[in-house]
C-alpha cells in the first residue's frame, strides 16, 4: 500500500466519522424549550396578586424595568412603585431566611392599613419561584429580576448578596434600605418599620 493511498484512506475515514456525527443531527427538531418558558400552569397555582400600577416616578428607579411573575408583562418599577409606600422584598429561592420572612410578610399585606408590598425574586428560575409562593400561600404581586447574578432592579437598589433584603419606597419617592432588622420575624416588627417610615 502506497503512502498517497494510506493518506486518502485516512481522509476517507475522517470524513466518514464526520459523517456520522452529524447526520442524526439533520432535520432534527430545535432544541426543547427551556423549562419555565410555559409558566401558565405555575401562575395558576400561584394566584399571585397583579403587579402594581402607579403614577408618577420614583426618580432612583425610574426605567428599571422586571417581569411580573403573575402574568409576564413588563413592569417599569420607577412608576409602578409611586405615589404610595411600599415595602419592597428581594428574595430567592434558595434563600432558607426567605423562606421564612415571605409568610411573614404575606401575613402583613393583609393587615388593614397595611403599605403595599411587592416581592422581588432574584437568582433563581421564575418557575421555581412560583412553586415556592404557591407553596408557602404567599401570593403577593411579585417581580422576576432574572436568574444571574445581576439584574436592573438589584443594581438600582444595589442590593446586597445576602437576601433578604427589604427597601422602603416611601409616598414621596424616597428608597430606604432596611437594615435594622436585617431580616423580619414577626408581622409586628414588619409593621413598625413600615410606620417609622411614613
Amino acid at each position: 500500500m502506497t503512502t498517497a493511498t494510506k493518506w486518502a484512506l485516512a481522509v476517507g475515514v475522517l470524513a466518514l466519522a464526520v459523517l456520522v456525527a452529524v447526520l442524526p443531527n439533520i432535520g432534527d427538531d430545535p432544541a426543547p424549550p427551556r423549562a419555565g418558558e410555559d409558566l401558565g400552569p405555575a401562575r395558576s397555582a400561584a394566584a399571585l396578586e397583579p403587579c402594581p400600577k402607579g403614577s408618577g416616578t420614583v426618580q432612583r428607579l425610574a426605567g428599571v424595568e422586571a417581569s411580573c411573575l403573575g402574568d409576564g408583562s413588563r413592569v417599569d418599577l420607577g412608576s409602578a412603585l409611586a405615589g404610595e409606600t411600599t415595602l419592597v422584598n428581594v428574595w430567592a429561592t434558595w434563600c432558607q431566611p426567605c423562606r421564612e420572612e415571605l409568610p411573614l410578610l404575606q401575613s402583613y399585606a393583609a393587615e388593614p392599613g397595611a403599605a403595599r408590598v411587592l416581592a422581588v425574586q432574584v437568582q433563581s428560575d421564575a418557575e421555581d419561584g412560583l412553586e415556592l409562593l404557591a407553596e408557602l400561600g404567599v401570593h403577593l404581586p411579585s417581580v422576576h429580576d432574572g436568574e444571574g447574578p445581576t439584574g436592573p432592579v438589584r443594581e438600582a437598589l444595589r442590593v446586597p448578596r445576602a437576601l433578604p433584603a427589604s427597601y422602603l419606597v416611601t409616598e414621596d419617592g424616597q428608597v430606604r434600605f432596611v437594615d435594622d432588622p436585617r431580616l423580619f420575624t414577626s408581622v409586628a416588627q414588619i409593621r413598625e418599620t413600615v410606620e417609622a417610615a411614613r
